[in-house]
């Protein structure tokens, strides 16, 4: 067994299910300290919900350039333990797969950050980069208590943060097929509609909120908010959830609540976007109530210093050319890129992320570690040109 198989199989013994971290922090920061890293861990959160946040770095001088490695120790809930084939905390392999929860969402990365890392230095003693490494137990929770705390203080402190690498899983067939080099950003909304509640059998003593609010909903459903561009895709707004009447089916309701959300490119902004929103609302003369609430700004890395060293790195290890894609959910790379310029996302394959009997493809995991590694080696040999 190698080592990041090794280390892999340890962490999944952990159970760390959000926002607990199963003291993974506590086996990774005892590595890191052998390589010569600086540990800080941050909680955060109430005692019933603590967070474990971990800043590890490592400085070679105040003028290099600084990686940082970035990832969750959580894990989402195991859901019915009877439906797992064996116990979701106990690694185990068939068929070329190691499988647990958390194997790929996202413990095989931690490994390979770390063993990259260990390997990196073991051959390179003085590189003229600087390493660090950040963890959180909160990813997969509510997200307030996990990487935007450690990015508020590192942003607080003046650390300066060149590159990042974020673990997520993040390819489709074969570790390096994908990588993420942005995500859209995410903004929900709350509107209330109020109408008039009375007797169904006469309307006219009553305003149905509902039926103003339909003809509304039908246009913003036809609005393209923008043609996307060449990295990300047009804006999109779906509804999540309508809430509307008493349970009684003789009443006409006095408000209805729609749940909604735009996912949207960098060629939009919550204000331009909410403006429109509004502007619609106003044009079908309804009397409402809105909460906004933003989840995260889209960021983007543009080829570049970081992704080209990645893309160079995968080509080297497995012969693909990775594909940029910045589609799926949110991460917390929407965090680290406010205080960071080049953020990308690589990580191994995820087809059973979130999912029972979620695994790793064996063959997938020393891949991951090298490209980590032959990164690290690529922008090294680039600051000492």
């Amino acid at each position: 067994m190698n080592e990041t198989l090794t280390l892999t199989e340890q962490l999944l013994k952990l159970e760390s299910v959000t926002p607990n971290d199963g003291t993974c922090q506590k086996l990774i920061a005892q590595r890191l300290t052998a390589c010569g890293f600086t540990c800080e861990t941050m909680v955060s959160g109430p005692t019933s919900f603590s967070v474990t946040n971990l800043w590890a770095h490592r400085k070679t001088s105040g003028t290099a350039k600084t990686l940082v490695f970035a990832g969750h120790t959580d894990v989402v809930p195991t859901g019915p333990l009877s439906e797992w084939t064996t116990p979701p905390f106990t690694p185990s392999h068939r068929d070329g797969k190691l499988y647990g929860r958390g194997a790929s969402d996202m413990k095989t990365s931690l490994a390979a950050f770390v063993v990259a890392i260990e390997e990196f230095l073991a051959a390179t003693p003085s590189p003229q980069l600087n390493i660090a490494l950040l963890l959180t137990s909160d990813e997969e929770g509510p997200g307030v208590d996990g990487t935007v705390i450690v990015c508020n203080a590192l942003k607080a402190r003046g650390e300066v943060l060149d590159y990042c690498i974020v673990g997520e899983p993040t390819s489709v067939h074969r570790t390096g097929d994908m990588i993420k080099n942005g995500r859209r950003g995410t903004m929900s909304g709350k509107l209330t509609v109020k109408g008039v509640q009375g007797h169904i059998a006469y309307p006219h003593m009553a305003k149905n909120p509902i039926h103003l609010v339909a003809p509304a909903l039908a246009e913003l459903v036809g609005i393209q908010w923008d043609c996307g561009n060449d990295f990300f895709p047009p804006t999109t707004w779906q509804i999540s959830n309508i809430h509307g009447g008493t349970g009684a089916s003789n009443v006409i309701p006095g408000t209805v609540v729609v749940d909604f959300n735009f996912r949207f490119s960098t060629e939009s902004t919550p204000q331009s976007l909410q403006a429109g929103l509004i502007g619609v609302l106003k044009k079908h003369g309804l009397e409402y109530d809105l909460a906004w609430t933003i989840g995260g700004l889209p960021f983007l890395t543009t080829p570049g210093t970081l992704v080209d060293a990645v893309r160079d790195a995968i080509t080297a290890e497995t012969g693909l050319t990775a594909e940029l894609s910045t589609t799926g959910g949110t991460s917390d790379g929407r965090f680290i890129a406010q205080i960071c310029p080049q953020v990308i996302e690589l990580g191994p394959p995820n087809a059973s992320i979130h999912k029972i009997n979620e695994y790793v493809n064996v063959a997938d995991i020393e891949p991951l570690k090298n490209i980590y590694r032959r990164t690290l080696e690529i922008l090294h040999h680039q600051a000492s040109a």
